[in-house]
């Protein structure tokens, strides 16, 4: 675990503005014995805990106190898409508990003077082609239940490769009309606090390397 808190404090060192936990869930005792280590010796910039928002609400409660913003994606509330193109046609059911315990935790967003968050909860969406139905509603699902407590990511790098090319919709990128029409809709549904995202942004050099070492 002293190897997992060296990382982190040199990381602190180089001048990170925060440790980022990509998709951690496996390695959460681990990662909090490293953390308590860490604190220990100095580490004071904010715990970033990154998932894709399937997450169990029991490993959640460990990390209170501990994360300082979540990332979380909010993908789908359809099981039709979740159960097709994740297997998991439970992803809206263990999804939102979790995001309602992330929210609990951390109450309001905190930014720094340069606009960085340090404590908040950031729910991404990322658009998928000819499905705008069920990303108005995860866009209207998420502000009315919670309103401006949370800061939307409304994403428009979705990516096609070459094994969905025999797919009649996964081959084929968000169009700027699809993108612009949710991006109306939470407009009016009220969405101030959100981000959007340019449709250059739709690009392999997006996706990571994850044969790498």
């Amino acid at each position: 675990m002293q190897q997992l808190a060296d990382a982190f404090l040199d990381l602190q060192e180089q001048h990170a503005h925060n440790i980022n936990l990509v998709t951690p869930t496996h390695m959460v005792p681990q990662i909090l014995d490293a953390l308590q280590l860490a604190k220990a010796q100095g580490l004071h910039i904010p715990i970033v805990y990154n998932t894709g928002g399937y997450e169990n609400t029991e490993t959640l409660k460990l990390l209170e106190g501990w994360v300082d913003v979540y990332l979380t994606d909010f993908k789908y509330l359809s099981t039709a898409l979740s159960g097709a193109y994740s297997h998991a046609a439970d992803y809206a059911e263990a999804a939102k508990p979790a995001l309602a315990e992330m929210v609990r935790q951390t109450g309001a967003a905190r930014f720094s003077p340069e606009g960085m968050m340090e404590r908040g909860v950031i729910v991404r969406h990322l658009l998928l082609p000819g499905q705008t139905a069920d990303s108005r509603a995860v866009v209207e699902y998420l502000y009315h239940t919670y309103g401006d407590r949370i800061w939307i990511s409304l994403m428009n790098q979705y990516t096609p490769l070459p094994w969905v090319q025999q797919d009649p919709l996964l081959c084929r990128r968000v169009t700027r009309q699809e993108y612009d029409a949710v991006v109306d809709y939470a407009v009016a549904l009220g969405v101030e606090n959100g981000f959007t995202q340019e449709g250059e942004a739709a690009s392999e050099s997006f996706i990571p390397q994850f044969e790498g070492e």
